[in-house]
């Protein structure tokens, strides 16, 4: 922003635009304190982590690259995709359900959106885990009456598996709020012109109606993605022993050093969360296109080189829209 000097210069022979404006960017000091500050604590920040021995930095190192910390680290990326990708389908059916004008299906979303969303994942996943042990087999048939087959709740559903579902069924109830909101955000024209054209419900909804809501979608739904990676920290809870939290602290307690192996899944967690923040940043543009002008086509947004950014005024001067003298015709 610059206000501080106004005053118009003679131009120079070889500027294109008279009378050009030279202005003095106004000063912020602030801004220059404030950066000094924050370099002072972050580098007393870093040298209290260096210089801390009981850090055990050599051990970090060590057990950073660990068999079973990768192992660890391998798991924890199978719970979260997978969990992510489960839920994902379900709060799809929710939000379509809670929309519904049919008033069963609308009143069995509320009700599962209100149970999940209503009880701690924890409490969740304690359950689950002792699945095999309030019904040790499950069965399927007529209420009441004959059973088609039955199957021992232990062989089927493992630790993983009850593991897995549970994350799953507990975020798909935040997703499905998450997606009925980017539903609703687009502009029912939309679906109003869609059936005009005689296009069916589930077109609508697969090709113009989510495609339009994924811009209001996708960052909640990347939040919700990095807490779920955070989240498989739970699922001692099961109980599933192969998660990257299980298997740093199982280390730190055999080898009685618990603060080193927290550092190394701190950051294991870190390194994953950076990756998807960028993943999600690059969905985001993606599936912005259109909405944001500073990306359009042409731009960084549509995959083209960004252009060399001018003058504003030699910009104007050059598209050859204004006169050399925009007050000659109403000044006498």
């Amino acid at each position: 922003m610059a206000a501080s000097s106004t005053a118009a210069t003679p131009s120079t022979p070889h500027d294109a635009v008279p009378h050009r404006i030279h202005a003095v960017p106004v000063r912020r000091p602030g801004r220059w304190v404030s950066a000094v500050v924050l370099l002072v604590l972050a580098a007393m920040a870093v040298h209290g982590l260096v210089t801390n021995e009981k850090f055990r930095w050599d051990v970090v190192w060590l057990y950073l690259r660990d068999v079973v910390v990768m192992r660890g680290v391998g798991w924890t990326l199978v719970l979260t995709f997978g969990s992510m990708a489960i839920a994902i389908v379900l709060a799809v059916l929710l939000a379509v359900m809670r929309r519904s004008d049919n008033p069963v299906l609308r009143s069995t979303a509320w009700a599962y959106i209100w149970f999940f969303r209503g009880t701690p994942v924890y409490t969740q996943l304690v359950f689950w885990g002792l699945l095999a042990v309030l019904y040790p087999r499950l069965s399927v048939g007529v209420p009441f009456g004959p059973e088609l087959f039955s199957f021992d709740t232990a062989d089927v559903i493992t630790a993983f598996w009850a593991a897995l579902l549970g994350l799953a069924l507990n975020e798909a109830a935040y997703l499905a709020e998450i997606v009925r909101a980017g539903l609703g955000s687009v502009d029912p024209g939309q679906a109003e012109a869609a059936k005009a054209l005689g296009m069916k419900d589930g077109s609508i909804l697969r090709r113009i109606v989510l495609p339009q809501a994924m811009r209001v979608i996708v960052p909640p739904t990347g939040n919700e993605t990095i807490s779920m990676l955070k989240t498989t920290s739970l699922v001692l809870a099961v109980p599933f022993t192969l998660d990257l939290t299980f298997a740093t602290n199982a280390i730190g307690n055999r080898t009685f050093l618990p603060i080193p192996l927290l550092v190394v899944a701190a950051i294991w967690y870190l390194a994953i969360t950076s990756v998807l923040m960028v993943g999600q940043h690059f969905i985001e543009r993606y599936y912005g296109r259109g909405f944001d002008g500073a990306h359009g086509a042409g731009g960084r947004g549509g995959g083209g080189r960004r252009p060399r950014r001018l003058s504003r005024q030699a910009a104007i001067a050059g598209a050859g829209t204004t006169k050399d003298d925009p007050f000659l015709e109403v000044t006498p």
